[in-house]
């Protein structure tokens, strides 16, 4: 007997429903009243259980994907000869499958036109990514595409990749354009298989997509991402999403909506009075990304204006600019930042690095610099400062347990980009200096994957490489610390031996932390500083 599970309704407006996860897997065995997935929708997040013993036979919609209620999301094989499902209401009823949408029509939920359909989403390139803005598409509509070919490059505030197919096919439609920037779990495109059924996801198609009706609550259901932002913890319906979707309202400016629902989660009425409200002024989103006041010309210098009698060149900022700059002025307004700074006597090191720079190379093949050793003294600093590699979640301190070490690399033209090294603590100061030259290289061929700019604890800018003393860095969020390096200069310092002053010309270097003074104090940033500045002094060069 085969038992259809449903998209149950949550309570009477509620009219779909998002799966956030499935705790059984296709085959498994399933008890009656067992967890089988958890579903969430705009009024409350909640676990299913199964209605029958039997076996998982079939899961028809995953995880993070929304569909309406009453669509059958898996079936259940059972011991009996008849076919029965669990309805909305939970009673059982005779097998069916629902695509009703929110306005009231029931189309069909599947479309035989000789291919499946597969919508290719805007990918999650990390934990705090809530947006990517696509650079180029490769693939034109009606191109044939093979599976793990590329379909299009991307761009997010951590790092540019390009996405690949997942399936063979026909790109058979192109939902954005070059330079649009889409929330992660939309879909940008959509790929025709050989042969199948469709699954009706939305009740409209091309442009009418945009062309939503604002005042009903005709808003489209797609696949989207369980997000919180920042400290918040607030979950966005997807009804909420979709809504801020079609009304242009970026990740960022979504936050700021206030919330009148329960716990102070934003609603369908507070984002849609927010979309009233915005219409006579200038929004976040078009500062942000100048979607409606965009200078209209080529990526270059776009005109010269007239000011003060003086001729003035206006360029747009590329995306990776713009990302570099939201990402900042949200790091300035999360973290209370405070720096600090030590000077570093690196002889002991300077040393070892002109005598050894050459056998090194040969042996490595990469050249030996002072980053390996300031990484090495850091990761040593870390351990023994365990709140210097945590991070804040509203009110609770998140005590990381590993150390993966974000290296800052500038990227010409004029960007910046953190990749990090997992798990530092495991290496050594040739383990290191291996690492560091391999996601500088890759930084600057755009060789990363989204692995590399995700779940660092520490980060290290070392502007010293451009001749700089010393810096005050930003805090890389959600970390609560950065080291700057200043370069390593000769200078008049003056030391002591056995109670003699004198004077001697010593590389010397600046360090500069910066901390969030929410959770480090200037006494712990201070000794961490100390630590450092002890291992590097009195580095113990047999090790390496």
């Amino acid at each position: 007997m085969k038992v259809n599970i449903v998209m149950p309704q949550m309570g009477e407006s509620i009219t779909e429903g998002t799966i956030i996860k499935w705790h059984k897997k296709k085959g498994e065995k399933i008890k009656k009243d067992e967890i089988i997935y958890e579903i969430s929708t705009d009024k409350v997040d909640t676990e299913i259980p199964s209605p029958e013993d039997g076996i998982l036979a079939d899961i028809k919609v995953f995880e993070q994907e929304t569909v309406v209620v009453g669509s059958v999301v898996a079936v259940i094989e059972t011991n009996g000869a008849n076919s029965k499902s669990l309805d909305s209401n939970g009673e059982v009823s005779e097998p069916t499958t629902y695509s009703k949408v929110v306005s009231g029509v029931e189309p069909p939920s599947t479309t035989q036109i000789g291919g499946k359909l597969i919508d290719i989403p805007m990918p999650k390139m990390g934990e705090s990514i809530m947006e990517g803005t696509i650079i180029k598409w490769h693939k034109k509509v009606g191109d044939n595409v093979a599976r793990d070919e590329i379909i299009f490059e991307m761009s997010t505030d951590k790092v540019d990749t390009e996405v690949p197919s997942p399936v063979d096919g026909i790109l058979a439609e192109i939902l954005y354009e070059e330079n649009d920037t889409v929330a992660v779990g939309v879909a940008v495109a959509k790929v025709k298989t050989i042969s199948g059924l469709v699954k009706s996801i939305t009740e409209t198609d091309g442009d009418d997509k945009k062309n939503i009706e604002k005042d009903d609550d005709v808003y489209p259901a797609v696949v989207r991402e369980d997000l919180t932002f920042g400290n918040s913890n607030f979950f966005y319906s997807p009804l909420v999403l979709n809504i801020a979707r079609v009304e242009g309202i970026s990740m960022s400016e979504l936050e700021t909506i206030m919330g009148t629902g329960t716990g102070g989660r934003v609603t369908k009425n507070d984002v849609l009075k927010y979309v009233q409200s915005r219409k006579s002024s200038k929004t976040l989103s078009e500062r942000l990304h100048g979607k409606k006041e965009q200078i209209e010309s080529s990526p270059q210098i776009e005109k010269t204006i007239s000011k003060s009698g003086q001729r003035v060149d206006v360029v747009p900022m590329d995306i990776n600019r713009q990302r570099i700059m939201t990402h900042m002025l949200k790091s300035r307004d999360t973290s209370v930042h405070v720096t600090a700074v030590i000077e570093v006597d690196m002889s002991r090191i300077h040393n070892f690095i002109e005598k050894n720079r050459d056998a090194f190379a040969a042996n490595e093949g990469i050249k030996l610099t002072y980053m390996p050793f300031i990484s090495f003294a850091v990761i040593r600093g870390l351990k023994e400062f365990p709140l210097m590699n945590a991070s804040l979640d509203g009110n609770n301190i998140l005590m990381k347990k590993y150390i993966n070490l974000g290296i800052a690399v500038a990227v010409e033209p004029n960007g910046l980009i953190v990749p990090n090294i997992k798990n530092a603590d495991e290496k050594n100061i040739r383990g290191l200096a291996k690492s560091i030259a391999d996601i500088g290289s890759r930084s600057r061929t755009k060789k990363l994957v989204p692995d590399d700019v995700v779940d660092g604890t520490f980060s290290i800018t070392n502007y010293g490489v451009f001749g700089s003393l010393f810096g005050t860095p930003i805090i890389n969020q959600p970390e609560v610390g950065i080291l700057g390096v200043g370069a390593v200069t000769k200078k008049p310092v003056v030391v002591e031996n056995d109670g003699v002053e004198s004077i001697a010309i010593k590389p010397m270097m600046y360090l500069s932390l910066s901390h969030d003074h929410r959770l480090v104090d200037g006494m712990l940033g201070g000794k961490f500083l100390k630590t450092i500045k002890d291992i590097l002094e009195n580095f113990d060069t047999t090790i390496i």
